[in-house]
């Protein structure tokens, strides 16, 4: 029987309990027999714990705002001494391409998430005048790594940004057999907190529903938020709990049983060519969707019949809208329950991880131009 195989998953940015990285695609190489070693920003974020029996962790400076050069030394000097001991190298941040220049690696896989040239307009630490050429330079960075590296997309409208067709691995999730009737008072947002996201909408959401149910619903906020939006919720705010980043476990949990789920989504280049993963989830637990009519958010809801869409009102969401939407799903349980019902049904059938983690061990399986251990 030949050996494990063995991979090296990098990130500088994104959280060590990522849902796609480490609950998804690394969940899905141990099931599959593989050896992990997960190389993270475990120090640089709150509730992040690099032990795990089941991995080899490294911790590594967290790339933020300006301050990324720390981050890109430590990865590069990480993927010079542990990269040839593994059989493939998966990096999740497009930054990280930098780091592979002139490192003998084996096979490199770049998980595209994001259109990340289309991100620079959003990047509150970049200066306005600099948005442009920094997604010039992204588009190139792209182009580079197409023709040296694997590539995997995780939306299928992420194609036209590449010359050459790649393998999708779409961003579902593990959608549970049963679910949670959608009764509880709570109208849950789960996900990072940041301005483009409409945390500002939420907070005024949360103060409407407040004062318009005499208490009785409250917004919760599930997630890691930015700086901006960590001063904006530090203050006593009516109608509107936040409870911090959670493991990805928790969150579904406080998920569960919620009367409505927010997306409330700005409109953004970056977000219309991606599905929110946000409503994927709220979707997979039989939680009733209100969200912003971004092309793939709206789509997915419409045709599953899983929620409602508010319009956007100067490219954000209207807060008294996005409340008479959540009030209508408060006093109606029968369009709450055949919501949560029909989402639920069409996730078990199109949108549940395990119909995805085989097909990519064997994309990074072949990558590394191995087979799979029996």
């Amino acid at each position: 029987m030949s050996r494990r195989l063995r991979a090296l998953v990098v990130t500088v940015v994104h959280h060590p309990e990522d849902a796609r990285i480490r609950h998804r695609q690394i969940a899905a190489l141990l099931d599959a027999g593989w050896q992990v070693t997960y190389a993270a920003p475990f120090s640089g974020y709150p509730a992040a714990s690099a032990t795990d029996p089941a991995l080899t962790t490294v911790d590594l400076p967290r790339a933020r705002g300006r301050r990324r050069v720390r981050a890109l030394r430590a990865a590069r000097t990480l993927l010079r001494t542990e990269g040839p001991r593994h059989d493939v190298v998966l990096l999740h941040d497009p930054e990280l391409l930098l780091a592979t220049w002139r490192v003998d690696l084996p096979a490199v896989v770049w998980d595209v998430h994001e259109d990340a040239a289309a991100s620079m307009a959003m990047k509150p630490w970049l200066p306005s005048v600099l948005a442009a050429p920094a997604a010039h330079a992204v588009r190139r960075l792209e182009r580079h790594a197409e023709r040296r590296f694997h590539l995997l997309l995780a939306e299928d409208r992420y194609q036209d940004r590449f010359r050459r067709p790649h393998p999708v691995v779409p961003n579902t999730t593990r959608v549970p057999a049963s679910f949670v009737t959608p009764d509880d008072p709570r109208v849950v947002y789960v996900g990072h907190l940041s301005r483009a996201r409409g945390v500002v909408e939420l907070v005024e959401t949360g103060a409407l529903l407040h004062r318009r149910s005499d208490g009785r619903l409250r917004v919760q906020l599930v997630g890691h938020a930015d700086a901006e939006a960590t001063d904006l919720l530090a203050g006593v705010l009516p109608g509107v709990e936040w409870l911090g980043f959670r493991p990805y476990a928790e969150a579904m949990r406080l998920l569960s049983g919620a009367t409505a789920g927010l997306s409330l989504l700005h409109d953004e280049q970056n977000y219309r060519v991606s599905r929110p993963t946000k409503v994927v989830e709220y979707v997979a637990h039989g939680v009733p969707v209100v969200t912003t009519p971004l092309p793939e958010a709206t789509d997915l809801v419409e045709r599953t019949g899983a929620g409602v869409v508010v319009p956007f009102v100067d490219g954000r969401a209207d807060p008294v809208a996005v409340t008479d939407a959540v009030l209508a799903l408060d006093a109606n349980r029968a369009t709450r329950l055949r919501m949560g019902a029909s989402g639920h049904a069409y996730a078990l059938e199109h949108l549940d991880w395990t119909r995805h983690a085989t097909d990519f061990v064997d994309h990074l399986s072949r990558a590394a131009g191995a087979q799979l251990v029996p």
